[in-house]
Order: C-alpha cells, then sequence, then structure tokens
C-alpha cells in the first residue's frame, strides 16, 4: 500500500511541492530581509523563518507533535543541542520550537536564493566547516546576539545520521556553552528520516514528533567535564530514539 501511495504521490512533489516549495523560500527570504531591516530581527526570523517552515510542513504534508513545551522559558537564552536526522529537523525545530533562535549552518547553504541572504539577515551563522579555526572565530560571533530569549542551535553530530542513529558529538556547541555561560536546551527530533532520508528527494507525507528535555545547567560541570557533559547531553537525546526503536 506504501509503494503505492509513494507513486501516487510524486506528480504531486514534482509538479506542485518542490516548484513551490522553491517560489515561497524566495518570498520569505525577502520578508525575512525587509522585517530585519524595518523592524528587528526576531520578527524577522518568524515571519521568514518560522512561518515559512511551517507553511512548507502542512504543505508536505507532515504533522508534528510536541513535548515538553514546559521546559523552556521564553526568556532566557540557550545552546539548543539537537539530533540531525534529515533536512526536515530545520522545518520542525524552526516551525515548533516556539523562541526565537540563531542557526549555526553550513557555508553552502548561504549560495541557495533566497534561503540565503534571508538567513544571513536575520542573524543566523555561516560556518566554514573545513576549516575548524574560522569556523570557531564565526562561532564567537554568535554569544553578542545570544541576549534576551535568543537562542543558538547547533547539530552536535555535524552533519545528518545515515541511518538514524544518533552520530559522535563535536565539541564547537559544548565549547560555545561554557563561553557564553549559558544553559544546554537538548532536543530529539523524531520521525524526519520517514519523510526525507538523508541525501535524497524522496519526500513522503509522514508525522514527527519534537522532545524538548529539561535545560542543562553548565555551571554543575567544569570545562575539564566537557566529555562527561557531552556524554550526558547525548543520553538525554538518545532516549527517546532507543525508545522508538
Amino acid at each position: 500500500m506504501r509503494k503505492v501511495l509513494h507513486i501516487l504521490y510524486q506528480p504531486y512533489k514534482w509538479l506542485f511541492f518542490l516548484p513551490f516549495l522553491f517560489l515561497n523560500t524566495l518570498f520569505f527570504g525577502t520578508i525575512a530581509v525587509l522585517v530585519s531591516i524595518f523592524i528587528n530581527q526576531k520578527a524577522g526570523s518568524y515571519w521568514g523563518g518560522a512561518v515559512w517552515a511551517r507553511l512548507n510542513s502542512y504543505l508536505t504534508p507532515m504533522l508534528v507533535t510536541v513535548y515538553g513545551r514546559e521546559n523552556i522559558d521564553k526568556n532566557t537564552s540557550y545552546v539548543i543541542i539537537p539530533n540531525h536526522q534529515s533536512l526536515y529537523d530545520i522545518f520542525v525545530i524552526y516551525g515548533w520550537l516556539g523562541i526565537d533562535i540563531k542557526w549555526v549552518m553550513k557555508k553552502e547553504l548561504r549560495k541557495i536564493p533566497g534561503l540565503g541572504i534571508g538567513s544571513e539577515k536575520v542573524g543566523h551563522i555561516f560556518i566554514d566547516r573545513s576549516n575548524n579555526k574560522v569556523a570557531l572565530e564565526s562561532l564567537k560571533k554568535v554569544k553578542q546576539n545570544l541576549v534576551n530569549g535568543s537562542s543558538v542551535v547547533i547539530f552536535a553530530e555535524g552533519t545528518r545520521s545515515i541511518n538514524g542513529e544518533l552520530g559522535t558529538f563535536k565539541r564547537g556547541a559544548f565549547k560555545m556553552a561554557f563561553d557564553a555561560d549559558l544553559p544546554i536546551l537538548p532536543i530529539t527530533v523524531i520521525g524526519t528520516k520517514n519523510i526525507l532520508p538523508s541525501n535524497t528527494f524522496d519526500i513522503f507525507p509522514g508525522t514527527a514528533k519534537l522532545f524538548i528535555h529539561k535545560p542543562i545547567d553548565i555551571k554543575n560541570y567544569s570545562e575539564s567535564e566537557m566529555n562527561k557533559l557531552m556524554t550526558d547531553v547525548r543520553e538525554i537525546i538518545s532516549a527517546p530514539l532507543n525508545h522508538q526503536s
């Protein structure tokens, strides 16, 4: 039955959804630029990013269920660390987390029409993952924007998981939490790998879950205990994934 539905979905995907995704990315990228210039970056990020994410989720269609929203204080800034299974993680986090966020993105995304310029104007940071020194300098620029409830999202795995399993964490997100003296907010996204598997255009409707875990106060760790912090965060994020499997 799924194979039949998959075949029936293809005309919608190729003739409507993907062309419309391209056009609305240009449109919302323009909205992000204009609203950021004439109002502020938070409003630009909401109208150009969160609304864009929800619209394209509904059009896929992808339905999202959120757990643990009570764990977020909208007046607190966080270093947000999610797992990364699919490009659709961006739609889930941007559309449903419900707070102002700055993304740390690979520099190649800056070239995407609409998305690149819109992301730059609302304060997202593009990094060169091939150059650790340059990447760390870019991350330092983020800290000045992490105030009054604005948070940064960093995929600690650095790239999407091919098989859905949680990959090895990199230290950059945790180093930023110590440098900026901010709590870590672990989140888990489930289901997106079935909607858009890594490294494919094989989009198919489905459901996703967003688990927002309790924040971790880094004051309970010293920088010499960073490996323990990374292990603890990884265990928290992986718990719903293990339960799902």
